[in-house]
């Protein structure tokens, strides 16, 4: 968003309220104290105000002069106002007690009675326990965020916090990653004490935390380094763990965990794909691990891979690309192999993850701590795109022949009775065309699949 845009929205919202009664609040005005302290700028997110000394029927009162105003917790005093076609939160201030774990249980006070300071309290570290006034640009930082900002530090209020809500241990962990910012011995010492509870968080908001660094930030593996010392991994993804000490061969500096932990960093970011790939690529190793040799752990590793994405209810489109590219993260990059085999590799991979593939081998070979030994896997994938280029026939629906025709022989030869709509007889064939054509790319042509149709059929079993 603009900060023209933003600056639109805090004049309305300053004019239509008592003057120094509204404040920016949560990762925005943390996110503007970065950008003064390194001059980066950071565009905002999500615009989200605390109104202290209103009540809330005047609250909705005086926003609905400037905007639509609708109450979406009224127990919490939060409403969604729509200006200049973006929509905010404007919350009453609020306190929060814990009466359980887990932020399941606590009582909530919101009114006019409640003060900025108390709402500030209630939320997770000190570099967000800070406001912004909109009437003067004044910050009001009661708990030293300021201070954790400049020093790039991640620091609880209190150390209760976690019990209270556990996502808080993942937020500080993505933090960590994101922000490249420490983790106070206070607060990984609250966090190992809770870890267990990290347990009893939703898989899919540790799914969105996970996402939040895999996918951007410059060095991920600082989230998960955060989770394996604040003792979380055991209740995410303990296969991870699983690699601490495992020892490599002689192509390998670092033991599995490292390994993976540098590949993940090597991995371009942008694709969440590809970063879960890097950091799950030998995750299998440990458990197929046979003196120097590790059989079968990239097929292993596509399997716990499925397992551990299901389990955190990732997208089964996105699962399906990480299991892809673990699976295949050992093809052989041989430049001088036949055309054949480069398209059956093609087929195997597909045009849609090859782009991927080849990152993880480079991330891979650059997480190895080792120098790269030859430029092998540049010729391959010269080689590969070239032939990607003469567009061959790639699945059966690049044939020159279709399902029609292939009915048509078959109810020739008495596999099919005159009328049938088809059959497994059908995909086998067709399969075997494919074969063919992967073979001898010039027979994908009508009159030349057609020839060698009734062959193919012929060659089938004799019909049960």
């Amino acid at each position: 968003m603009t900060e023209e845009r933003v600056a639109h929205i805090d004049g309305l919202l300053a004019r239509a309220l008592p003057g120094g009664s509204v404040f920016a609040v949560g990762g925005r005005v943390r996110d503007e104290l970065r950008s003064e302290l390194d001059g980066k700028p950071r565009a905002a997110k999500d615009l989200d105000y605390v109104v202290v000394g209103v009540e809330l029927d005047d609250l909705i009162a005086r926003l609905r002069r400037v905007g639509s105003a609708d109450v979406v917790g009224a127990s919490f005093a939060v409403v969604k106002v729509t200006l200049a076609d973006v929509t905010v939160d404007v919350a009453l201030a609020r306190r929060e007690r814990s009466t359980g774990v887990g932020h399941r249980d606590f009582t909530v006070d919101a009114g006019p009675e409640v003060s900025l300071e108390d709402d500030l309290a209630r939320r997770d570290f000190r570099m967000n326990m800070m406001a912004r006034r909109l009437s003067d640009g004044a910050l009001v930082d009661p708990y030293g965020g300021a201070g954790n900002v400049a020093a790039s530090l991640i620091d609880l209020l209190r150390p209760a916090a976690f019990e209270e809500d556990p996502l808080r241990m993942l937020r500080a962990c993505q933090f960590a990653a994101r922000f490249e910012y420490t983790i106070t011995p206070a607060t990984m010492d609250a966090m190992r004490g809770a870890a267990p509870l990290a347990a009893t968080v939703s898989p899919e908001r540790v799914r969105d935390e996970l996402i939040k660094f895999l996918a951007f930030a410059a060095r991920p593996s600082l989230g998960v380094e955060a989770m394996r010392e604040g003792g979380l991994l055991p209740f995410v993804w303990p296969e991870i763990a699983e690699g601490i000490g495992v020892e490599q061969n002689v192509y390998h500096a670092y033991d599995v965990y490292t390994h993976n932990l540098a590949t993940l960093d090597a991995a371009e970011a942008g694709s969440v794909a590809l970063r879960i790939a890097a950091l799950l690529h030998d995750v299998a190793k440990p458990r197929t691990k046979d003196g120097p040799h590790f059989y079968r752990h990239e097929i292993v590793g596509a399997e716990m891979a499925r397992e551990m994405l299901d389990r955190l209810r990732f997208a089964n489109d996105l699962s399906d690309d990480v299991v892809r590219l673990v699976r295949h993260h050992m093809y052989a990059a041989d430049p001088a192999q036949e055309a054949k085999t480069i398209r059956r590799f093609i087929r195997r991979i597909g045009t849609d993850l090859l782009e991927n593939q080849f990152a993880l081998r480079a991330a891979d070979i650059a997480g190895s701590g080792l120098p790269k030994r030859d430029g092998s896997n540049e010729a391959y994938q010269a080689r590969v795109w070239a032939i990607v280029d003469e567009a061959p026939a790639l699945s059966v629906r690049d044939l020159a022949v279709g399902g029609e025709a292939v009915i048509a022989a078959l109810v020739r030869a008495g596999r099919l009775k005159a009328g049938s709509r088809g059959g497994k007889d059908v995909g086998i064939v067709l399969n075997r065309l494919l074969e063919r054509v992967t073979d001898e790319p010039a027979l994908n042509d009508e009159t030349a699949l057609t020839r060698i149709l009734d062959d193919e059929v012929t060659a089938l079993a004799s019909p049960s």
